[in-house]
């Protein structure tokens, strides 16, 4: 007895679905996505590098920045069949307290794809409904960009989105980025389209120039300066410049020991220090500095999925520059692209293409 399953088509022409599109039919409320495009993130380099343990065990595929589409779709999950989305990098379950509170990123039934669930680093992917943002394919392509290129939406543009939104940054607050890479650079991106002026911080000096064309009103490389004469040298830019001496909003996404302890050292009275960025090393601080200025730390884990629709906006209406800090690769080549990446020898973010 043989069975054969079938994809949809824009066109109402079904063809049949490949092997692996078969073995993984959906469940009630899950669909079949297949993938666009996979972003490479630090954290996939912290599964495979650094020892960092994945919540499912192995083998699993890595990948949590996933665009595709729709191709096949369980009960009550018809009305995605052929639409193009953005996966959410932790999706929330909806149902439980936090969930029902707005607290989606600490659910405990939280799944992410590439630790919980299979990764996007593949030809297909099986996930739930919730959360799934819909991609509008007209906006995307009068904005120049590929349904693949919006993977990285999912995490380095959403994280640094949730971040941003969170700490409360507007219109005449001044932001301090640490780390202006591929979450780092967005990051700047959203705190200027939130309406604050930007103060960018790295050790790569083409990543410095880069950022100070889409955002970045000042740069300062931390090889030629760093501690206290760095934090008189952005007191002094933010005096000149009419903005606060107090209540700056500090978002670290460098994830290293020095940019970590960079950002806590440049806090001020009432200053909003963000955690971003992801390291396994240890940092030296003085807890009470958070007393005596009366400051305040966050972490910051994914963004929560009511919130991609209006950060996808942000990058459809130009306000965040996109295309000049992505690079597709050929899916094929993932263990070059991860060993490039590693190395730090790749500028842009890289975009896996099954």
């Amino acid at each position: 007895m043989s069975i054969t399953a079938y994809r949809w088509m824009m066109n109402g022409v079904n063809e049949p679905l490949t092997r692996q599109e078969f073995l993984a039919q959906p469940k009630a409320s899950e669909v079949v996505v297949e993938v666009a495009g996979c972003g490479v993130c630090h954290t996939d380099l912290g599964f495979f590098y650094d020892g960092v343990r994945t919540n499912s065990e192995l083998p699993l595929a890595l990948g949590h920045e996933i665009s595709g589409r729709v191709v096949a779709a369980g009960e009550g999950a018809g009305d995605w069949l052929g639409k193009a989305v953005i996966i959410p990098a932790v999706i929330p379950c909806g149902e439980c307290d936090l969930c029902k509170r707005g607290k989606g990123t600490i659910c405990r039934s939280q799944m992410m794809p590439g630790n919980d669930i299979q990764g996007g680093f593949a030809s297909h992917i099986v996930v739930p409904t919730k959360g799934l943002c819909p991609v509008d394919e007209q906006r995307l392509s009068a904005a120049g960009l590929e349904l693949a290129d919006v993977s990285v939406v999912a995490d380095a543009v959403t994280t640094p989105y949730q971040a941003v939104h969170q700490a409360g940054v507007t219109e005449g607050s001044l932001a301090i980025i640490i780390g202006v890479g591929g979450v780092g650079g967005y990051c700047v991106q959203m705190a200027k389209a939130f309406g604050a002026t930007v103060v960018a911080i790295d050790i790569d000096q083409g990543k410095l120039d880069s950022i100070a064309e889409h955002g970045a009103a000042i740069t300062f490389n931390a090889r030629e300066i760093s501690g206290r004469d760095l934090k008189k040298a952005i007191g002094a830019f933010a005096k000149e410049n009419g903005l606060p001496s107090t209540e700056w909003f500090i978002f670290e996404c460098s994830g290293s020991k020095p940019g970590q302890e960079s950002a806590y050292g440049l806090m001020v009275h009432g200053a909003t220090l963000s955690v971003v960025g992801f390291t396994m090393d240890k940092v030296d601080i003085r807890l009470s500095n958070l007393m005596a200025f009366h400051a305040r730390a966050l972490g910051n884990w994914g963004c929560l999925p009511e919130h991609y629709p209006a950060a996808l906006d942000l990058v459809l209406d130009g306000k965040v520059e996109l295309k000049a800090f992505v690079e597709q690769k050929p899916l094929a080549e993932i263990n070059a692209v991860f060993d490039a990446v590693h190395q730090q020898k790749m500028q842009r973010r890289a975009i896996l293409v099954p």
